[in-house]
């Protein structure tokens, strides 16, 4: 095909899903099965209607079934990009919190995505594969903004991640944060249950607002530390939406310190005069019940030294 020479395009292939890989999100089934493509062309194929589940138009969200026929169209895989050295991901080991047969949890720095894509050449999972090539089987079990820190859970096989992926749906997967957000908290804690729909602002950026068209959305919020004009919370999710909590913070009219999507222009200008470089959003806390009776799986990350120096400088004021 003229005029790509660094890119080439497969065949349409049928794909039957495995009792393994059941239970996996659609778009995460493609990525696994589209070696090369850059995750943005899985989402365009998915919202043009080019992925097809047994014959039938399916949505980004579908979570594949065993026995599912999905039709995965030709695309243009580009050049191969080489993995990352092993030796560059090395610093990795030195922040896994929890690990054991089946799952990992490591303490993710802010500033560093969880997978490659958006101009990103590599992110977290990636570069754990480097560092272990020998694990076929890892994969993220949730998701965290590149500019939150904490516990991110990482699957080291199928039957892993199917069983997180259970505890997420039906409830047993408890997530917590740690956030400073804008103004003294009145009262205490309080749950925000506000429906949140996915979409694009100018310049193509992605947002999320509350609106009763989107989905059900429910943040449980626990002030820990009040100060002069911003409050240290603590904040449970019972759902997984994208930007949740600082969608719902500033939904609250607390918005987070350091938020430049979501938040106050002239907090977050204070906060950086205390020395806050980035989002105070730090993920502290995950637990998982595999529902059997036997597995169940923990860890915590402590608060990083950037964060707690903000905190010090606020109770100095």
């Amino acid at each position: 095909m003229s005029g790509e020479s660094n890119s080439a395009r497969g065949p349409v292939r049928t794909v039957v899903v495995d009792a393994e890989e059941a239970g996996q999100r659609i778009d995460n089934f493609l990525v696994r099965h589209m070696k090369g493509v850059p995750r943005s062309h899985v989402y365009r194929v998915l919202r043009t209607g080019q992925v097809r589940v047994n014959r039938g138009r399916i949505r980004a969200h579908y979570r594949v079934r065993a026995g599912d026929e999905v039709r995965i169209p030709p695309l243009r895989t580009g050049a191969e990009r080489p993995p990352p050295a092993a030796e560059d991901s090395a610093w990795l080991e030195e922040r896994i919190l929890y690990r054991d047969a089946d799952l990992l949890v490591l303490d993710k720095p802010a500033g560093v995505a969880v997978h490659a894509g958006s101009g990103i050449a590599y992110g977290v999972i990636e570069r754990l594969r480097a560092l272990y090539p020998r694990e076929r089987g890892l994969e993220l079990v949730h998701r965290l903004d590149r500019d939150t820190s904490g516990c991110l859970m990482v699957a080291r096989n199928r039957a892993a991640l199917g069983i997180a992926h259970r505890a997420l749906r039906e409830g047993r997967m408890e997530k917590r944060y740690l956030t400073l957000v804008a103004g003294r908290w009145a009262g205490g804690e309080r749950e925000i249950r506000a429906p949140l729909l996915r979409g694009v602002a100018h310049g193509g950026e992605r947002l999320v607002a509350v609106d009763a068209r989107g989905k059900v959305s429910v943040s449980r919020f626990r002030p820990l530390t009040r100060f002069r004009d911003a409050t240290l919370m603590e904040v449970d999710l019972s759902t997984g939406r994208t930007h949740q909590i600082r969608a719902h913070a500033a939904h609250s009219g607390h918005p987070v310190a350091g938020d430049g999507k979501y938040g106050d222009a002239e907090f977050n200008r204070r906060m950086r005069e205390l020395g806050l470089r980035r989002l105070f959003l730090h993920a502290q806390f995950v637990a998982l019940d595999a529902g059997d009776g036997r597995r169940a799986w923990s860890a915590s990350a402590p608060l990083p030294d950037d964060l707690r120096a903000v905190l010090e400088r606020l109770e100095a004021k």
